[in-house]
């Protein structure tokens, strides 16, 4: 999926010339402007690096790429703050992401752990779903600019407490008590509660430089050390964003960043093209598997579920695909059902290399809606999706079906090798909602697998539609992998994590 932190963001209101925008929205923009100008995407994971000489070249799970220049752009991850208890309720009352868990706790208590932008503008978005929301401020303020702390100390239905923080969580299924302290008086407040209640926590991020170490210099904290001009201590090597070090973390200034290092790159590139002779060859076509869901607005506002754009992107990944599908759908008597009816019909009139079949309408609730992809002789494929795959999870519901016709996404020889040795049946849940942006890493990871090993399947469900499944394994947070029935983790996962998980 395109996009940093700011695709999670529900609300932009800080952009140049942009009143009021969304995270998302703002960042699909911005990559329909960069393919206008020749952009290229790639689905890959990058695995190393090597910068010696004129060529450097970047290793990643999708093969190898020699280049002259790079602009690492790696971002941050939500930093954890460290009370007791954090840890162990991750995904079962702790979070990270308003937008994508906030739906969990609709009624409930919310207590927001932060003091800075993220906390201030996510705690007013979390009123949308909470009876109430108390942050808890370390410092004596919120840290952020005072028109995005008013909002949320003047809300109704938020609490701000200051100089006070969170020590202790803890309850059996879920969050039932609280311990939190104020550390200007000392005084100490024990929250119990019958009902399961939340806790969001807003503290920062942490750069995601970890393979960078001892590749380019990063200071004590992790992050990439820049000139003036974005560039690291590696010749040919720039970085932008929030992985660098700076004073302030905001769209703006990242953008600011990234064109600042794209320039520069230009000049270090046409300088190297000169002294090496090399040019590389523009590309007859675009080679990127990527799918972008670009133009949904567009379809709610025309009454159709694909865009012209959307269409012209599908006839492209299906004219790649080997063989034909058959999708079989499992129906019950809600209206969700008669949505993801409408909604495979409508992709099947695309293309020939989609067949329907509606195997049963009265399928249980647990089970349906329901959509399994199979080969054309009706064999199973091992994935299938519960729920109807829009939203967020259009896009790795195609790739779906590109892994399951072949010849699908690259894999490299190890990689392949480490899912042919799963021998034992497996049957991986995914609980996923159709607003996170973090859901599609998993999701696609865990249909490749299954797309490549009979033994696995990968049946990923919109847990909005499962209230059964959701309690069943006490999920407050997404994404969620459950491993045949018994083994749950939290958090988007590439292939190589989720065989690690596999494995133990």
């Amino acid at each position: 999926m395109f996009g940093g932190q700011i695709s999670i963001t529900h609300e932009v209101v800080n952009y140049p010339g942009i009143a009021k925008t969304s995270g998302k929205a703002l960042t699909d923009t911005i990559q329909q402007q960069a393919e206008s100008f020749g952009a290229e995407f790639q689905i890959a994971e990058a695995t190393g690096f090597d910068l010696s000489g004129d060529i450097k070249t970047v290793r990643t799970n999708q093969g190898e790429y020699r280049c002259f220049g790079i602009l690492l752009a790696t971002g941050a991850h939500p930093r954890t703050v460290g009370f007791k208890g954090e840890e162990e309720h991750k995904g079962r009352g702790v979070a990270y992401c308003a937008t994508c868990d906030g739906e969990f706790f609709t009624g409930k208590e919310i207590f927001v752990v932060g003091g800075g932008y993220a906390a201030a503008e996510e705690s007013v978005f979390l009123t949308k779903f909470a009876r109430h929301v108390t942050i808890l401020v370390r410092k004596d303020d919120f840290s952020c600019a005072a028109s995005v702390a008013d909002q949320a100390k003047n809300h109704e239905k938020i609490t701000v407490l200051i100089n006070t923080v969170m020590e202790e969580v803890s309850g059996e299924n879920g969050l039932t008590y609280a311990r939190y302290k104020n550390t200007a008086t000392g005084e100490v407040t024990e929250y119990k509660s019958k009902e399961t209640f939340g806790v969001f926590v807003f503290a920062g991020y942490a750069p995601a430089t970890e393979m960078l170490k001892g590749i380019v210099e990063l200071n004590e904290q992790g992050y990439i050390v820049t000139d003036a001009s974005q560039k690291t201590s590696a010749d040919g090597v720039y970085a932008a964003g929030d992985v660098c070090i700076k004073p302030l973390r905001q769209v703006v200034t990242a953008t600011c960043d990234g064109a600042l290092a794209a320039t520069e790159l230009e000049k270090y590139v046409a300088a190297m093209q000169r002294k090496t002779g090399m040019r590389a060859d523009m590309p007859s076509q675009k080679q990127s598997e990527t799918i972008a869901t670009v133009g949904t607005q567009e379809a709610e506002e025309s009454g159709e579920l694909f865009t012209a754009e959307m269409r012209q992107q599908l006839e492209t990944v299906f004219s790649r695909m080997e063989k034909r599908l058959m999708l079989k759908l499992y129906l019950d008597s809600r209206p969700i059902s008669e949505e993801l009816e409408n909604f495979i019909t409508a992709l099947g009139a695309l293309t020939d290399k989609l067949i329907m079949e509606v195997v049963d309408r009265q399928a249980s609730e647990s089970f349906a809606p329901c959509v399994k992809v199979c080969l054309e002789d009706g064999t199973e494929t091992g994935l299938a999706f519960h729920g109807v795959p829009s939203g967020h999870e259009f896009t790795s519901f195609v790739l779906g079906l590109y892994n399951a016709a072949g010849p699908g996404q690259t894999l490299d020889e190890t990689t392949r090798q480490q899912i042919a040795a799963i021998t034992n049946k497996t049957d991986m849940k995914i609980l996923v909602t159709l607003s996170c942006t973090m859901c599609p890493d998993l999701v696609i990871a865990a249909q490749r697998i299954a797309a490549e090993n009979p033994n696995v399947t990968a049946h990923v469900y919109d847990i909005r539609h499962f209230e059964e499944i959701k309690n069943r394994y006490n999920v407050m947070s997404v994404p969620c992998l459950v491993i045949n029935n018994e083994k749950v983790s939290f958090g988007k996962k590439n292939i190589s994590q989720i065989l690690e998980v596999l494995q133990k």
